[in-house]
């Protein structure tokens, strides 16, 4: 299949990989992948669950592709997909660490601590991820992804004053890692 640049040939290649014609979805594949693992990787904070969570995306992607109605661009209702892949393994991850709360272990289980040292030089993705958790997933959404407030508190089931204010403390911290 011969799809043309821009916008007019992404609809091609969804309505063509919507038919299940691979090629045309592989192709997408090839498009977006980069974007939907900088998401999750900034996201999850690890490369290796990055990479997982990427493959977990264009899974779900595949099977959801009849159910994208193309009133967003594909990479919008992508990254939004693979947002929610993010937040609902984080939510699953949740569960399994309370089941397994009398293991001495769980430390091991935490993001790492925000590295600090005096004279180390941090570039803005290793003090990203150092964040905490929730300050580090509404800062990402809002300030990289570009997402209001009100749609994060309906992704995450926060309140808008609460991701205001992990947006804030994100930004503090960034600023105090960072120097600026």
């Amino acid at each position: 299949m011969s799809a043309g640049t821009g916008a007019a040939g992404e609809r091609e290649l969804v309505r063509a990989a919507q038919a299940g014609d691979l090629p045309a979805f592989e192709q997408l594949y090839r498009s977006a992948v980069g974007l939907v693992y900088a998401i999750c990787l900034r996201m999850a904070g690890s490369a290796a669950l990055a990479e997982e969570l990427t493959q977990d995306v264009f899974v779900r992607a595949w099977r959801k592709l009849p159910t994208f109605r193309g009133e967003s661009a594909f990479a919008t209702w992508l990254t939004r997909l693979a947002v929610n892949v993010v937040l609902t393994e984080r939510r699953d991850r949740g569960r399994r660490e309370a089941r397994l709360a009398f293991s001495d272990d769980l430390d091991s289980l935490a993001p790492p601590a925000p590295a600090g040292h005096p004279g180390t030089a941090l570039d803005l993705e290793k003090a990203i991820a150092g964040l905490p958790e929730q300050a580090r997933r509404v800062f990402i959404l809002h300030d990289v992804e570009g997402w209001g407030h009100g749609e994060i508190a309906r992704l995450t089931g926060l309140a808008v004053g609460t991701c205001k204010s992990h947006l804030h403390r994100a930004r503090a911290l960034l600023r105090e890692v960072l120097g600026s």
